[in-house]
């Protein structure tokens, strides 16, 4: 989970350096192309795949789906924002799956997660804020990421348990090209800034591939973390994902959060912290099953 906390901003950093030079649905595409060619043999060797059945082809379209879109906001949002802010809004995430949880699938949640969520949105919101003031509605980007990516996770609950974490990966990564492809053919040459495909020039490339490169190490490490570990367990870990963002940000681009993002990113994690822990304290509270 470290490893994803450190790779993952990496990824980030490659996207804000390739920033407008690309249509942001060419970048996301490439993402998931690279993602797939460096899963798929890899998924080979380990005897993992299988043969989908017709309703797990369409739970993986909607993965995809879900994962595209949530992608390309988010990129689309570090355009114009620092990595940090972006991420920290987006981790209003878990509060969002939380409540999705008890809703579709029942989970219980108590008054005390419900004020704790309450906090954590009110955090990204003094985030949204100076921002929204400066970018206007893509400030709202990486909020849709959060939303996008809690169903994403809700669907990813019915289906890890099915199957091996690098096959569902790679997938979902094949899910997403089939999805991606056919709308960068139809709208190449259209004009459509964000969906309209040209070749890259050589530093784009490189920006690209690394780009792919951390986005299937960062979800390597992220997958394998679930599988030894139960997620209420490193789910504090993930954290230092804003602090490592806040880093290279800094060394990167010269960013750094203003004082009331600082606080609402202290309200996120504090209050994200609290519903992973408090998690914690109610399976310990669970007599184990015979």
């Amino acid at each position: 989970m470290l490893g994803f906390a450190i790779f993952a901003p990496v990824m980030d950093m490659f996207a804000k350096f390739i920033g407008d030079s690309l249509p942001v649905g060419q970048v996301t595409a490439i993402r998931f192309g690279v993602q797939a060619s460096l899963l798929l043999p890899l998924a080979l060797a380990l005897r993992c795949l299988h043969r989908p059945a017709a309703a797990e082809m369409g739970l993986h379209l909607v993965r995809a789906s879900l994962t595209l879109i949530a992608t390309s906001f988010f990129f689309y949002a570090l355009r114009f924002m620092p990595i940090a802010d972006t991420l920290a809004i987006f981790f209003v995430e878990p509060f969002i799956l939380t409540l999705l949880s008890a809703l579709f699938l029942g989970e219980a949640i108590g008054p005390r997660r419900i004020i704790a969520c309450t906090l954590g949105f009110l955090g990204a919101l003094l985030i949204i804020q100076p921002k929204f003031d400066d970018v206007g509605l893509v400030a709202l980007a990486p909020l849709g990421t959060a939303m996008l990516f809690a169903c994403y996770m809700i669907l990813t609950r019915r289906m890890a348990t099915r199957m091996h974490p690098i096959a569902l990966q790679t997938y979902t990564s094949l899910a997403a090209l089939f999805l991606a492809l056919p709308i960068l053919f139809a709208f190449n040459g259209s004009g459509v800034v964000e969906l309209d495909a040209h070749w890259p020039e050589m530093r784009n490339i490189w920006l690209l591939l690394g780009l792919g490169g951390m986005a299937t190490i960062s979800h390597i490490c992220l997958s394998y973390a679930l599988r030894f570990a139960p997620a209420s367990t490193i789910a504090p870990i993930h954290y230092l994902e804003i602090v490592s963002a806040t880093l290279l940000g800094f060394w990167a681009f010269g960013d750094l959060p203003g004082p009331l993002s600082m606080v609402g990113i202290a309200l996120i994690v504090a209050s994200g912290l609290y519903v992973f822990l408090r998690e914690r304290h109610l399976e310990r509270r669970i007599p184990p099953q015979p």
